[in-house]
């Protein structure tokens, strides 16, 4: 079975990510079939590339992505992408519909900074009422 996964290169403490189509049983920085692109999570926002082509090659032959690249295709809009041209869609619908999806991708992007800072807001509430709590019994 082929999945499509992350392998880590880059320094200590300074990950870089390569995606790759690689037998499930090979070892995580082990052996691969193909490059497909790469991850850099150091960078803000994170910077992903990818061969659009290639990664459509290996899903349209069964190789599964991790939950990682799935999140990382979904970000990219190629999950969305795939299923479109899977469905047979015209390729003027799809331009549409892809352009839709990178004109409101800054504002994913915000909303989804808004919704980590208020769960850690809300732990931090929650941690004070737990000390409050055990101070007071």
């Amino acid at each position: 079975m082929v999945k499509l996964r992350l392998k880590r290169i880059g320094k200590k403490h300074f990950p870089i990510y390569k995606i790759v189509a690689a037998n499930a049983r090979s070892p995580r920085d082990g052996r691969f079939i193909e490059a497909v692109g790469t991850y850099n999570p150091n960078t803000e926002p994170a910077e992903v590339t990818l061969k659009e082509e290639r990664v459509f090659h290996w899903m349209d032959r069964g190789a599964l992505p991790t939950n990682t690249v799935r999140s990382l295709l979904r970000r990219e809009g190629l999950i969305m992408k795939f299923r479109l041209l899977k469905a047979k869609v015209d390729k003027e619908a799809i331009a549409d519909k892809m352009n839709t999806f990178y004109a409101d991708k800054p504002n994913k992007i915000e909303r989804l900074k808004a919704r980590k800072i208020r769960q850690k807001q809300s732990k931090a509430k929650k941690a004070e009422q737990k000390t409050e709590e055990t101070k007071a019994e």
